[in-house]
């Protein structure tokens, strides 16, 4: 790289540079992996640059990742990206073998792009016990244009919820979590009385911000838990049958095709019982 007028911090200055990487949150996490290089030795985000140094990106290929047998539907798959259908009671990713990243090289096809990835990745998460829709990357430019899209709100998600008490029609929520914005909102799609809830309401719940536990804590926030959902509504909840929440739509365009493409995944069977479809 060229010198610089004054020295400046690694993690300040290094967004954009890669562009498997084009974030600046997004490189912060790189270097503190211990895949940025500065003159060939790790650095960290502390590391000063005073300009002429060699900068690397190497971000490290799992060959020898476990792999978990289990069929996912597949809503949309071409040479870049993929979307399926996240079980409930599953996690996204993590040090166990049973995930649905795991599974994902025995559902879809390996991208003949250049730079394809190794083994396709999830973009972003749901909870373990949500059910829905997930978007999933192939090729390494793939997953950085989608990150970044996620990280500029450019991708569109839409929940189904079953949800106990008294709410009104429609609403949106401005309640931070985590000492961060956080932003939904919600409509009624289909009410009835219950015995044991007073009222039951099926709702379409938009996500504009990506905390964690986002919908659930506000929903559970207006007095209206998630059925189903045993840490933010405790005894008051529904035991045994799941959470009520599925990630039903994704909405985004394409960052390679420019396509626009919105991809739904069918609402679970046991909403039937409540008789909100």
């Amino acid at each position: 790289m060229p010198p610089l007028a004054e020295p400046r911090r690694l993690s300040d200055i290094c967004a954009g540079w890669f562009q498997a990487i084009p974030s600046r949150k997004g490189m912060k996490k790189a270097i503190d992996r211990g895949w940025v290089l500065v003159n060939g030795e790790v650095a960290d985000t502390g590391r000063w640059i005073h300009g002429g140094e060699s900068v690397e990106l190497r971000r490290p290929e799992v060959v020898n990742k476990p792999q978990f047998a289990l069929k996912l539907e597949v809503l949309f798959e071409d040479e870049y990206l993929a979307v399926v259908v996240k079980p409930a009671g599953i996690a996204v990713s993590g040090n166990q073998r049973r995930t649905l990243e795991n599974a994902l090289p025995g559902n879809l096809s390996q991208s003949t792009m250049p730079d394809a990835l190794l083994h396709p990745e999830p973009v972003h998460r749901l909870d373990f016990p949500t059910s829905g829709a997930l978007l999933v990357a192939k090729t390494q430019k793939t997953l950085a244009a989608l990150n970044k899209m996620f990280e500029d709100r450019q991708i569109e998600k839409r929940y189904v919820a079953v949800v106990a008490g008294s709410i009104n029609p429609e609403g949106e929520i401005h309640l931070p979590i985590a000492e961060k914005p956080a932003h939904s909102a919600y409509e009624v799609v289909y009410s009835l009385d219950s015995k044991r809830f007073g009222q039951l309401h099926l709702l379409r719940l938009v996500p504009y911000t990506g905390r964690r536990h986002q919908l659930r804590i506000h929903m559970a926030s207006l007095g209206c838990p998630v059925l189903g959902d045993l840490r933010y509504a405790g005894e008051s909840t529904l035991r045994g049958k799941g959470l009520f929440l599925h990630s039903e739509m994704l909405r985004f365009v394409h960052p390679v095709t420019g396509t626009e493409l919105e991809v739904k995944a069918q609402v679970p069977q046991k909403y039937d019982r409540f008789l909100l479809r």
